[in-house]
């Protein structure tokens, strides 16, 4: 795709100006790292890395009818989850097959009640919208002497309208706490969201993330968004806060790197998930997968109501998962990549879907579909990358747990 057909995010031009390397990825021109990989990957780990994600679907379900439609359409109880909360669930076909993973806020308390966000995969954006479009209740029929007929649940896409960052590491909360104060950056626990005022404005923050550290997530009106982006990054002091204009916009010296949170991009994001075992829609899974095939039955409430695919997750359940999906560490040098084939005695048993350096472990690792005999973590395997067999050892998921004392 040509970069005149791909879209940008409200930060396009403050990652050019930084002197972001920018690649393709679902339709848009995102920046793959600014300083290198391996660099923005360490900041995390250690300190605080800022991402763009703005290319990240976003649609608000609202109104009273909008818990019982969640609840027939996700695998996830969310008639059960209380406002300010956040959960991780799954759209699926009617045979099980995934659709999409998605990240489902339930809105604090506010003047309108029954308010969710959901927040999907960038390439499924807009199929997800569709979706949710064509399963929507249909309205009230509409009263005699005229009358169009009322739906108790709209969808509205905010994608255009607003921008998205991640704010990720263990330094992040007292990044944030120097931008939207001590509260939210402090009492804002795991899995919550709220919103606050900022220059006028409402800023959506969960404390949420796909890195395996601490870190916040947050979405404001996209006009805020380079603002934001800004000030966070001009945290290291006077020298780096001159960088930024006062209307939000980068005036970058030659050279200027931020001091405290570095600017990170989609490689950093990659080789961070990779490393916490967090699976990438597309390429870990997808619509010929079901949730038990990947690991992921804990995302299933199957037992107190409907939902689309219950009935053959049911099936599924009953007659067992023939494959799986584990972590694979290389056993020697080589660097292992998706779409490799796995061995076992040198006969092909599966493919890698996701590979990479672990720069935090040291290792090259990998996540791949084999047979559940093959699964057990200890298993000595084989992955071809081009030609040449890698001897690796199927490895408990997730590769890297963030330290306790965290």
């Amino acid at each position: 795709m040509s970069n005149e057909l791909l879209r940008r995010t409200p930060l396009y031009d403050a990652h050019r100006a930084l002197g972001a390397r920018m690649m393709a990825f679902a339709g848009w021109e995102m920046p793959l790292w600014f300083r290198g990989i391996l660099v923005e990957h360490r900041a995390v780990r250690e300190g605080a890395g800022l991402f763009d994600i703005s290319h990240m679907g976003r649609l608000l379900v609202e109104g009273p009818e909008a818990p019982a439609f969640l609840r027939r359409m996700l695998t996830r109880d969310v008639l059960r989850q209380e406002p300010g909360r956040a959960i991780y669930t799954l759209l699926l076909r009617e045979d099980g097959g995934i659709l999409d993973d998605l990240l489902v806020y339930r809105l604090p308390d506010g003047a309108q009640p029954d308010r969710f966000l959901l927040v999907t995969n960038a390439a499924r954006a807009e199929a997800d919208r569709l979706w949710l479009q064509e399963h929507k209740p249909k309205g009230n029929p509409p009263e005699a002497g005229g009358g169009l007929g009322t739906s108790g649940v709209q969808i509205r896409d905010r994608q255009e309208e607003t921008a998205m960052l991640a704010l990720q590491g263990p330094q992040s909360p007292q990044y944030l706490r120097e931008v939207v104060g001590q509260g939210v950056a402090v009492e804002l626990k795991p899995f919550r969201c709220t919103e606050v005022p900022f220059n006028g404005a409402t800023l959506f923050i969960a404390r949420t993330g796909y890195t395996g550290e601490d870190g916040f997530e947050i979405i404001l009106p996209a006009s805020l968004g380079p603002q934001l982006w800004g000030s966070l990054l001009g945290l290291g002091g006077p020298e780096a806060r001159a960088g930024w204009a006062s209307t939000g916009g980068p005036e970058v010296r030659a050279g200027w790197v931020p001091r405290e949170v570095q600017p990170c991009g989609l490689g950093a994001r990659d080789s961070l998930r990779l490393e916490a075992a967090f699976l990438l829609y597309g390429q870990d899974m997808d619509a010929t997968t079901n949730p038990f095939e990947a690991g992921l039955a804990w995302a299933l409430d199957l037992e107190d109501a409907d939902f689309i695919g219950r009935e053959a997750l049911l099936r599924a359940k009953a007659q067992g998962p023939q494959r799986l999906l584990v972590g694979l560490a290389a056993q020697e040098r080589g660097i292992l990549r998706g779409g490799c084939p796995v061995l076992h005695r040198g006969r092909e048993v599966g493919r890698t879907t996701s590979g990479g350096p672990a720069p935090t472990l040291g290792v090259s690792i990998a996540l791949a579909y084999v047979p559940t005999s093959l699964a057990k973590p200890g298993t000595e395997l084989a992955v071809d990358v081009r030609g040449r067999t890698v001897a690796v050892r199927v490895a408990p998921r997730p590769f890297y747990r963030r330290p306790a004392s965290r």
